[in-house]
């Protein structure tokens, strides 16, 4: 159930000086009320992260109210899994310790938002960003922390308040927030975030003001999914599927991504082997002939030797499946400068290799394109901005471009399909929700049909054409 709304504490003679720069917009916003409150739910089965089970999520919402320079006023709302397993993966801390950490760095940020200046939503939160590293550290060090919180955790943490802001400021607008990241809305263009290189543009040119219409939609296979009625040990009588085959059917999947350990070469391949069994034995009763597969490794595999062997063992033993993978995620560490020897170059030039936990940062982009990654995943609980400036780096850069969602419900999922729909070269969606935590979505499913039921393996993505991020 919800908590207690906390809202901002801080007085209004706090309020941030913006420095000098381009003149003052009529649509500038200055943010006036802020507030926070938090969900808990069990999952409906465990997902399996980095080698640890996983049973429930927290969620944190924000609401913020915006005002413009011109006096128009809209409330904006924002939400995200606060995915602490994920971003702030850890064996000498406990579960309880860094879902706390995570909600400290919102408490703070809470703070930080209702002291910021008027602006465009990606100038506040760009000016912001350089305080997620020391909120971070500063609960490392009160907590006298064995392993301490990194950035990516606070960017979580952060992500709803930046949601919140961009929906608010887009129905302060009456738009759709994708068609306020022009000159008309923005007052810098994109040389101030990304380098000279970009001098003259603006996102407009990067992102799509109208979603695709629809999007194939990828459907996980975790490590602890059964994909079979022999895997089976309880059945679930909810009324949703059980095995890999049951989901085909009856969502229609054209789309699947297979997690794998990483760390046991004989069980992966013999993962994507039985999936790809079951893939073939369903999608020819539904007489479907192509399809494809994600591989994710959630970091865990030593060196990029062991992926460069995975594809050779897959692409011997099941040519067909091999070619029906469509790229490879993280499969290495995610600390990119303490793991300068886990260069790409060999595994991309079989497959697409793209970052996702290494990407915090234009810096960590630029240095893994050194590295040879050939792609990168975006994430809707990295920000909203910091997404969408890297999204315009990485289609400059020519990479290979994919959207995951972190198991999102609800108003995080509506965000995070938004920015895959609008984001050009993104080919597929996720909504890992609605396997692991239905529940969540449950509110929402009537008001955004086909967005968190599917049936014919695509999502409606049309509909998220509202003012705002088209949530709510």
């Amino acid at each position: 159930m919800p908590a207690a709304r906390v809202h901002s504490i801080l007085p209004p003679e706090t309020l941030y000086t913006p420095a000098a720069g381009p003149p003052m917009k009529s649509t500038d916003v200055r943010i006036k009320d802020i507030a926070q409150n938090y969900e808990d739910h069990l999952y409906r089965s465990p997902i399996k992260f980095g080698g640890v089970a996983l049973d429930r999520v927290t969620i944190l919402n924000v609401e913020m109210t915006v005002e413009t320079t011109g006096g128009k006023v809209a409330r904006g709302f924002g939400s995200m899994p606060l995915g602490n397993v994920w971003a702030w993966p850890t064996r000498a801390l406990t579960y309880e310790q860094t879902l706390g950490g995570m909600k400290y760095a919102a408490s703070r940020l809470l703070n930080s938002y209702s002291a910021t200046g008027p602006g465009h939503p990606i100038d506040i939160t760009h000016e912001l960003e350089p305080q997620f590293t020391s909120i971070g550290t500063d609960f490392s060090k009160g907590h006298q922390l064995a392993d301490a919180m990194p950035l990516l955790a606070t960017m979580v943490s952060a992500s709803p308040f930046d949601a919140a802001l961009h929906d608010a400021y887009g129905k302060a607008h009456g738009l759709n927030c994708y068609k306020t990241y022009g000159p008309a809305f923005v007052s810098h263009d994109l040389a101030h975030y990304l380098g000279a290189e970009f001098a003259g543009e603006y996102l407009d040119r990067y992102v799509s003001p109208e979603p695709k219409p629809r999007m194939p939609l990828y459907h996980l296979v975790g490590a602890l999914d059964p994909l079979t009625d022999a895997d089976v040990t309880t059945r679930l009588t909810d009324g949703l599927p059980n095995t890999l085959g049951e989901w085909i059917a009856a969502n229609g999947l054209t789309h699947l991504k297979i997690k794998l350990n990483g760390d046991d070469l004989g069980w992966d391949v013999s993962r994507v082997i039985g999936v790809n069994r079951v893939a073939e034995e369903a999608q020819a009763q539904r007489g479907v002939a192509t399809w494809f597969y994600s591989l994710d490794f959630n970091e865990r595999c030593q060196n990029v030797a062991y992926l460069v062997e995975f594809l050779k063992r897959l692409r011997e033993l099941a040519p067909a499946g091999y070619d029906r993978v469509q790229y490879v995620e993280q499969p290495t560490a995610r600390d990119l400068k303490a793991n300068r020897q886990n260069v790409m170059h060999e595994a991309a030039k079989l497959k697409p290799v793209v970052i996702d936990e290494s990407l915090i940062d234009l810096e960590s982009l630029q240095l893994a394109r050194e590295m040879g990654y050939t792609g990168v995943a975006f994430k809707a609980c990295k920000g909203q901005t910091q997404t969408l400036l890297l999204a315009a780096a990485a289609q400059k850069y020519g990479l290979f471009r994919c959207v995951q969602d972190l198991s999102c419900p609800g108003a995080s999922l509506i965000h995070s399909a938004g920015i895959a729909a609008h984001v050009p070269g993104v080919a597929a969606i996720e909504c890992n929700s609605r396997q692991y935590c239905p529940a969540a979505n449950a509110p929402w499913d009537a008001r955004f049909p086909g967005v968190f039921t599917i049936r014919d393996g695509t999502m409606n993505t049309a509909i998220l054409n509202g003012p705002g991020l088209g949530a709510v």
